[in-house]
């Protein structure tokens, strides 16, 4: 897979081909990378193309849980005895596919224990359901940025994402985390040259934009 920086020097090579421009910055260019980025994730998922690439999924071993109550659940109509337990802290941000946030495989730590997607209010007639003492699926789902797992005893969880942001205070324990820009991007490789040209014709666009003032500020690269 292909780092942060390589991707940025990528880009900032092609743009130099075109001007060159100090105001450019490392951080411009990600987030415009990104930007394309989501677009043809989302589609490439839509597409069922996505989850079969496993390399671009990143694990989070061992997620702490904490029991919550079924209010801030978003399940509060459950009639029956129902332990919830949460992540801990928020997740980092996971990508958007076509149907929701990129979670590849959620499980107990050990990997013996699956769970699978639903809503609070999908879960919600599930468990009021006359059939549910019969039914030994686990669930979770995602909000606000954390995840939520019904009648699971588990004290941690094991989240393999398609994650936007870096994962390395999870996994660092204390230690020096390497740098960001050398951190993978998750991006299939294919995608790039699509991802590639729109940010240069976006950044062209940016470049020739003419300063109407002599107040600099205005520069939409100087933000």
């Amino acid at each position: 897979m292909t780092t942060i920086g390589d991707t940025i020097s990528r880009v900032r090579n092609l743009v130099k081909g075109v001007k060159e421009d100090a105001f450019l910055t490392d951080r411009l260019l990600y987030s415009l990378i990104i930007k394309y980025a989501k677009l043809y994730i989302r589609r490439q998922d839509n597409e069922n193309k996505i989850m079969r690439f496993q390399s671009l999924f990143e694990t989070l071993p061992c997620v702490d849980l904490i029991e919550v109550d079924k209010i801030e659940a978003c399940c509060s109509g459950v009639r029956s005895n129902c332990k919830i337990m949460r992540t801990k802290e928020k997740l980092p941000q996971v990508l958007e596919g076509a149907y929701g946030p990129l979670f590849r495989t959620i499980s107990s730590i050990d990997g013996s224990q699956m769970v699978f997607k639903t809503y609070p209010s999908t879960y919600t007639s599930i468990a009021n359901s006359t059939n549910y003492k019969y039914n030994n699926t686990k669930y979770y789902w995602y909000l606000n940025g954390y995840l939520y797992f019904p009648n699971v005893e588990w004290e941690s969880a094991s989240i393999e994402g398609l994650w936007e942001d870096s994962i390395q205070e999870f996994l660092c324990d204390g230690d020096i985390c390497e740098p960001r820009q050398s951190e993978q991007t998750h991006i299939p490789e294919y995608l790039f040259a699509e991802i590639e040209k729109n940010v240069l014709v976006e950044l062209v666009g940016l470049i020739q934009t003419p300063v109407e003032t002599q107040d600099d500020k205005m520069n939409p690269l100087r933000t």
